[in-house]
């Protein structure tokens, strides 16, 4: 009698733990998921203060293009100047015109157009990503035709970070189409005085080229979309833990 009743006292002894078990389980996993739900939120907030601080930039007065590059001019200094609205004078490098492959505008496929101001107060030397231009549709290698004006030009733009890079398999090269453009590189390789800005032109359309530039994408959607799912799991491990371990099991009849 002793031996027979062994195995249901230990069947019984177990219960407990298993179900300590499980919701221990279970409130980790709620723990997890509600995290990663407010980490998406808090990258969704700083996001949001970037775009307002965009916004904010965009409307504040013209940059005079003449202090860039000057003696009391630093790269801290121009970092304070990005998204704001500038006006340069210089004199278009155009022999070094880089053609940035597989870039859109309009869904369309072409190249953006960049090439070196030389600012004609400071002497410094700015990219300028001056428009996009179609590809040739059978010629891929084949250059468009963008004329240059030669002589001082005055422009109009924003001030940006480097063109984003695409992804590529091997180097860029050196040619006059490529895939991405390395700031850093080209300050080496040329010699210039180069700043580690460049120049978003704005305005018409003129020398063939398109300035329809799209939006920078923050992610702000994406951030609520993902914290949206993890609130979604955090609250299913709830309802299944409560209606299979409490419910079910208090409604359930007891051998």
């Amino acid at each position: 009698m002793i031996w027979a009743r062994l195995p249901k006292t230990r069947h019984t002894q177990s219960k407990p733990l298993r179900f300590v078990g499980i919701l221990l389980v279970a409130l980790l996993a709620v723990a997890l998921t509600s995290s990663l739900g407010f980490w998406q939120l808090r990258r969704a907030a700083t996001k949001e203060a970037w775009q307002a601080q965009m916004a904010q930039r965009a409307e504040m007065a013209v940059v005079d293009g003449a202090s860039l590059g000057q003696a009391d001019d630093s790269p801290d200094n121009r970092a304070g100047l990005i998204h704001r609205t500038v006006r340069l004078e210089g004199q278009w490098l155009a022999d070094q015109t880089v053609f940035l492959d597989n870039r859109q505008m309009n869904a369309r496929v072409g190249f953006y157009v960049l090439t070196p101001l030389r600012l004609t107060a400071s002497k410094a030397v700015i990219l300028v990503q001056r428009g996009w231009v179609p590809r040739h549709f059978t010629e891929r290698s084949r250059l468009p035709d963008v004329p240059t004006p030669t002589g001082d030009v005055t422009i109009t733009g924003r001030i940006a970070l480097a063109p984003s890079k695409l992804y590529e398999l091997g180097d860029s090269g050196e040619g006059p189409i490529r895939q991405n453009l390395d700031l850093v590189a080209l300050r080496a390789k040329t010699g210039w005085p180069l700043l580690e800005v460049t120049v978003v032109q704005t305005g018409a359309p003129s020398e063939g080229l398109l300035r329809e530039w799209p939006q920078p994408a923050t992610g702000v959607e994406k951030h609520h979309g993902y914290a949206f799912q993890w609130f979604g799991l955090s609250a299913l491990i709830t309802l299944l833990y409560v209606w299979f371990q409490i419910v079910r099991r208090n409604t359930t009849p007891k051998p």
